[in-house]
């Protein structure tokens, strides 16, 4: 695991070095990033990309950690970026999520959005970061899978659930306002 943690903060770090704008500093130590794979472990799933070395033992190329219909990372070794292996990672991930899957890309993370957008990807969301720990704007980029119509129709579904609830959330409060002492106005509505 400390490896995989290296990997990550690695290309954390050079995307951060090559392109300042482009990755907001990493917040955590090499340390808190092996707590945080393990802590994933039992709930996702993790692939690999290896190539053994001249002393038999395997060099780790890249990851792809996957939970539900989520990419959660893909991370590639700073030494083999442009090889071909987010590529494979990435092509990993869409056999195993046919129906499709969506991530977490920082705006300003260019080269990634590229990527993805050339992979097939499309954005679905933009957020201003507030949700993230690094405070920075984000989009949220989908594989549509092999039934983009299925894959919209879910994600509305989704939307319309949520709307639902945030409708009788307000009716909710606009009862409990109609109810004060003293007869609140309605003029909220």
């Amino acid at each position: 695991m400390p490896t995989l943690a290296r990997l990550h903060l690695a290309a954390r770090e050079s995307a951060a070095a090559s392109q300042p704008q482009a990755m907001p500093p990493t917040l955590h130590s090499e340390s808190e990033t092996v707590q945080w794979l393990m802590g994933n472990l039992p709930r996702t799933e993790l692939w690999v990309a290896e190539i053994p070395d001249e002393g038999g033992d395997d060099d780790l190329l890249g990851y792809a950690e996957l939970e539900d219909g989520w990419l959660n990372a893909l991370y590639v070794d700073p030494a083999h970026q442009r090889g071909g292996v987010g590529t494979m990672l990435l092509d990993l991930v869409k056999a195993r999520r046919p129906q499709g899957f969506a991530l977490w890309v920082f705006e300003t993370n260019r080269p990634a959005r590229d990527f993805y957008a050339a992979s097939g990807l499309v954005e679905l969301d933009h957020t201003d970061g507030s949700g993230n720990e690094e405070q920075a704007p984000d989009l949220r980029m989908a594989w549509l899978g092999l039934d983009p119509l299925g894959y919209l129709t879910g994600e509305l579904a989704v939307v319309d659930r949520t709307l639902r609830e945030l409708h009788e959330r307000r009716q909710a409060l606009l009862s409990r306002l109609a109810n004060l002492p003293g007869g609140a106005s309605t003029r909220t509505r």
